[in-house]
């Protein structure tokens, strides 16, 4: 069970974009996805197959990790989350500073 999860708010903690939030795209093994941040230009070879014309592509670029929190809507800022078992035994996350169940 992942931390942060796709469709997440996050906030990022270090890098170019310190400060700044966005939600999740993906997750990767090379790192974590999110919308609008950490942004890189790519030079792109055109694929006429599929139907793809070349140039210079903006595209996100994986973030750490350890560099991302998930942002609490309550708060307006980040925080660390943990595990908990219900009385059901279905698990779920929790912000470690409130206690308040993560809302997915």
């Amino acid at each position: 069970m992942n931390r942060i999860r796709k469709g997440d708010q996050v906030i990022l903690n270090a890098g170019k974009d310190k400060g700044k939030t966005g939600e999740v795209l993906r997750v990767a093994e090379k790192g974590i996805f999110v919308q609008g941040l950490n942004l890189i230009k790519r030079h792109t070879k055109p694929n006429p197959q599929a139907n793809q014309p070349g140039g210079i592509v903006e595209r996100e670029a994986p973030v750490h990790q350890s560099n991302v929190m998930l942002l609490n809507s309550v708060a307006g800022k980040g925080e660390r989350v943990s595990y908990k078992t219900l009385e059901g035994g279905r698990k779920v996350r929790v912000f470690r500073k409130s206690g308040e169940v993560v809302d997915v």
